[in-house]
């Protein structure tokens, strides 16, 4: 009976152990902190100081069919400025500082439209080696055709409703790209090796996330007034503001 009585007065122990092991773990659990956000972003404006250019017009009058979709002459996307003097499509990217960091191809691809004989969106930003999608949405003939220097040179026609798609293997910023069946047709792609690339869009506003902290060089590209640089570093968990000021030409 005495060894009887030992046996379970040890397994009364463990169990009690057991217990307090347990209570103590899931006391832990309820404790602990959500881990602290590990990664940055910058987020800003881009702006143009100045009088806005006047916008060059197209007649498209040469080809019926882009005509009828626009009631008159179709202004040209070159400079679109909204209300205090925000720039749209300006390409705002990291340019240094990934210190041969590698990223993942994103497997959804970049799009670019043929609709109403006008490439849309007028500035593309995409991965090297994502693809594009090229949809001609219009009901005539198109041509695409970018002339990058770091790129290979492709030159393609495109029939009415078709999609096709193309890679570029290197970065690059910025592609020309043109319709050589309708010459005012223009737009540009910009090729990045890492995702920490934004177009500015209406109130010219951009947000590069999940970046790491460090010290960078963040660029403003546009097609008219060129590239502008700021150094910057950036925190863990810092929304980290910068703004762009372009001067209008002739300012």
């Amino acid at each position: 009976m005495k060894l009887q009585g030992v046996s379970l007065t040890l397994a009364t122990g463990v169990l009690l152990l057991a217990g307090v092991v347990e209570r103590s773990f899931l006391k832990g659990a309820v404790a602990a902190k959500p881990e602290a956000n590990l990664t940055g972003s910058v987020v800003g404006r881009v702006r143009l100081e100045g009088l806005k250019p006047e916008p060059a017009r197209t007649n498209m009058s040469s080809d019926p069919t882009c005509a009828k979709q626009h009631p008159g002459a179709v202004i040209a996307e070159d400079f679109v400025v909204g209300s205090e003097g925000a720039l749209e499509n300006v390409v705002v990217f990291i340019s240094d500082g990934m210190n041969g960091k590698s990223f993942d191809v994103p497997a959804e691809a970049a799009v670019i439209e043929q609709k109403g004989c006008v490439y849309k969106p007028h500035v593309v930003a995409m991965r090297a080696d994502q693809k594009l999608r090229i949809v001609n949405s219009d009901n005539t003939l198109h041509n695409i055709h970018p002339v990058p220097t770091n790129n290979r040179e492709w030159n393609k026609a495109q029939p009415a409703g078709s999609t096709m798609e193309e890679t570029f293997a290197r970065e690059e910023i910025a592609i020309p790209v043109k319709c050589n069946v309708h010459p005012w047709m223009r737009s540009y792609i910009a090729v990045f090796k890492h995702p920490y690339f934004a177009v500015t869009g209406k109130g010219g506003s951009f947000d590069l996330r999940n970046l790491p902290p460090g010290e960078y060089t963040v660029k403003a590209w546009h097609e008219k007034l060129g590239m502008m640089p700021q150094k910057i570093t950036v925190a863990a968990g810092e929304a980290k503001k910068v703004e762009f000021v372009f001067k209008a030409p002739g300012h």
